[in-house]
């Protein structure tokens, strides 16, 4: 190997031994306990408070889509305009929290409603004369029902 190219490379690379300084404390890795805890402390500065008895929160997006938190802890600062979901979160398709969801909806969903509306309607209406194939089944009456009725 070229000395030249091998030298370069070793003083690129010091990985200890003599001469190298050494480490005075063992780097600490923040886990994400510690963050919950930060979290956690500043909700409580901001003065939240639990609000219990929610069943879900649907979060509208702006392309159709829906972030729905099932059953999630729900916390709330009225003063700082404040609201906290968390739990579970899973994000699916307008249609598929149908029709469970329409009272939720606003007029901002209005258009993805009508584009869901028109994807449900028929592409074309039956023939007029289709009903008449229906009732091929059923035999034409005979006798008089009535008359034999009243006796």
């Amino acid at each position: 190997m070229n000395p030249e190219k091998l030298a370069k490379m070793a003083a690129q690379v010091r990985t200890g031994g003599k001469g190298s300084v050494r480490r005075k404390k063992k780097a600490i890795h923040k886990t994400t306990t510690t963050d919950d805890k930060r979290l956690q402390n500043t909700l409580k500065r901001l003065g939240v408070n639990n609000i219990p008895a929610i069943e879900e929160v649907n979060l509208f997006k702006d392309n159709g889509t829906v972030i729905h938190f099932n059953n999630p802890k729900v916390q709330a600062s009225i003063a700082a305009n404040t609201y906290v979901v968390s739990g579970h979160a899973e994000t699916k398709k307008l249609q598929d929290l149908l029709p469970g969801i329409i009272n939720q909806l606003g007029p901002d969903n209005l258009a993805n409603l009508k584009k869901i509306a028109e994807s449900y309607q028929p592409g074309v209406a039956p023939p007029p004369g289709g009903a008449d194939d229906e009732d091929e089944d059923v035999p034409d009456l005979v006798d008089n029902f009535e008359a034999n009725a009243e006796s």
